[in-house]
């Protein structure tokens, strides 16, 4: 079943009144359904439609919402009734099908309201009659007080301009207002289905101050029109609003005394604020003084960066001069390791020559060894030669004759 919103009439949901605001428009659009095919723009959960039927050839109803249509069929299966899913600025029928077509409390609901009075005309006979009735945007906006704009409504109207808009499409256009009033009824005891007649006296009130407005509209002709006067089923309004009163009067109690159970409420949580607040005060003070103690901190937490900075300063200052130190002594490394490097090359290219020389050296002394050799075998040799003369007796001879060579020792 269909949720209520306000602003979709389920039968069976809805108070008296409210039911009673919206079936007497049907009720006053039965009276030009006059054997015709008959048309219900947004015709929502059907009720509608099934006063209409009553009086009409063939009735349908369209409603762009699913939901609604479904209900409409499962409620109001009439033999001469249809329900149709479909949009009002589209509708889906052919020019001129109707003799009656109604649009209650739709129009204000589309964003292009204009193409369902222009769609409404291309369907209506010629000769039919087009009901279409929207709140009246002045009492509309003040009857609703602080709730504020009906989310539902796109565009609100107001008389002239209602009346201005529906005279663009349609020749003949008569306004009409719809009010709630109250009235005396003579019925019978016993209800018989006769003809009742209505007499409307006094002022009918100003267009500004009209609840709802309906317009009847035609192509060819204004259908003939008198007043209506709808009553519903109550058989005496002053026991019923009697009835009423002590209904409220019930609620009121019940009211006092949800008030005294809410005083008593404030009341104790009153007391918890206060004690709330207390300790809301005593945790504002330790919080202040958090915030004392973090300041604090804060310029501790300075001072200490501050030393720690200057500390790192003079620790960067004393690295950056052992890096210096440490450079030089790498490079005085680099520098001895190159000098010695040279001076060793260069020792070893002396020892080299040294070598060279001590091999020549030695190859002299091995030569001059052999030379030495040989001559001490010479001078041997000559030793023994010469002891061999000194020796020989001609020698000994010679020198006593003073002849011969002289041999010294």
């Amino acid at each position: 079943m269909s949720e209520f919103t306000g602003e979709r009439v389920i039968p069976g949901a809805v108070n008296d009144d409210l039911w009673a605001e919206h079936i007497a428009r049907y009720a006053f659009a039965r009276r030009f359904a006059t054997g015709g095919k008959t048309l219900d723009i947004g015709c929502g959960t059907g009720y509608g439609i099934a006063e209409l039927a009553g009086a009409s050839e063939f009735a349908v109803g369209i409603d762009i919402a699913q939901e609604a249509v479904a209900y409409a069929r499962t409620n109001y299966p009439l033999p001469n009734a249809a329900f149709l899913r479909a949009s009002a600025s589209t509708l889906p029928f052919r020019p001129g099908s109707f003799r009656l077509i109604t649009a209650f409390e739709v129009i204000e609901h589309l964003d292009d309201w204009a193409a369902l009075i222009s769609e409404a005309r291309r369907v209506l006979h010629p000769d039919g009659v087009f009901l279409v009735s929207t709140p009246n945007r002045l009492y509309y906006t003040d009857s609703r007080g602080e709730e504020g704009p009906n989310p539902f409504h796109v565009h609100e109207f107001a008389f002239s301009e209602f009346r201005d808009a529906l005279a663009g499409s349609f020749p003949h256009v008569t306004m009409l207002q719809q009010n709630r009033t109250e009235a005396f009824a003579f019925s019978p005891a016993q209800p018989i289905p006769a003809p009742a007649d209505a007499r409307v006296d006094g002022s009918r009130g100003t267009a500004d101050d009209a609840h709802f407005f309906i317009a009847v509209c035609g192509i060819n002709c204004n259908p003939e029109l008198r007043s209506f006067v709808y009553l519903r089923k109550v058989s005496n309004l002053l026991r019923e609003r009697e009835q009423h009163i002590q209904m409220l009067e019930a609620d009121l109690a019940k009211l006092k005394h949800e008030h005294q159970v809410l005083v008593d409420v404030h009341q104790r949580q009153t007391e918890e604020l206060e004690e709330h607040n207390r300790w809301a005060d005593k945790l504002e003070k330790d919080w202040r003084a958090a915030l004392d103690r973090v300041a604090q901190l804060q310029e501790e937490l300075k001072a200490e960066q501050a030393a720690g900075r200057k500390t790192a300063d003079a620790y960067a200052a004393k690295v950056a001069e052992l890096e210096e130190d440490a450079r030089q002594k790498a490079q005085w490394a680099l520098d001895t390791e190159a000098r010695l490097s040279a001076e060793l090359a260069a020792k070893c290219d002396e020892l080299a020559e040294a070598v060279r020389l001590l091999d020549r050296a030695e190859a002299t002394i091995v030569e001059r060894t052999a030379w030495a050799q040989d001559l001490k075998g010479k001078l041997d040799g000559l030793e023994a030669r010469m002891r061999m003369i000194r020796e020989s007796r001609w020698i000994r001879m010679g020198r006593v004759v003073g002849v011969g060579p002289r041999v010294q020792d």
